[in-house]
């Protein structure tokens, strides 16, 4: 299993209005078992390492399609993971979720939960948590 240590930043906040959508929430819910908090958690590699494991993960796990159910929305791949905060040892299952548009970039890693993870682990921009991608 691969794992990876990301580094906490806030982005533009529009994660939110997609996963506030009734059929991405239903979708969510069929694939991952749990309705997800309606936001995401914004991650970058935290080291050249961390980049290489992303990177692998991106080219060489298939991921599991999210596709759309309406015009104007991209559809995207989920990869399970297990999210781990610096202090305690404690997870919290989730999915990393990669929208399939061409200008992505490259290092988001973009996490869903079925908590608010900010509030869960008690961390703010800046900290770090590890995410351990699940076959």
């Amino acid at each position: 299993m691969e794992r990876l240590t990301g580094v906490i930043f806030s982005d533009l906040g529009q994660a939110s209005s997609f996963m506030a959508l009734d059929w991405v929430r239903d979708l969510l819910n069929r694939r991952l078992g749990y309705h997800p908090f309606p936001a995401t958690l914004n991650i970058r590699p935290a080291g050249a390492e961390d980049a290489r494991v992303w990177r692998l993960v991106r080219t060489e796990h298939a991921g599991t399609p999210l596709t759309t159910a309406a015009d104007g929305h991209c559809g995207a791949k989920l990869y399970r993971v297990a999210i781990r905060g610096a202090a305690d040892g404690v997870t919290v299952d989730g999915a990393v979720l990669v929208p399939e548009v061409d200008d992505y970039p490259k290092d988001k890693i973009e996490i869903v939960a079925p908590v608010r993870l900010k509030d869960y682990f008690q961390v703010n921009d800046g900290d770090q948590l590890t995410v351990e991608f699940l076959s």
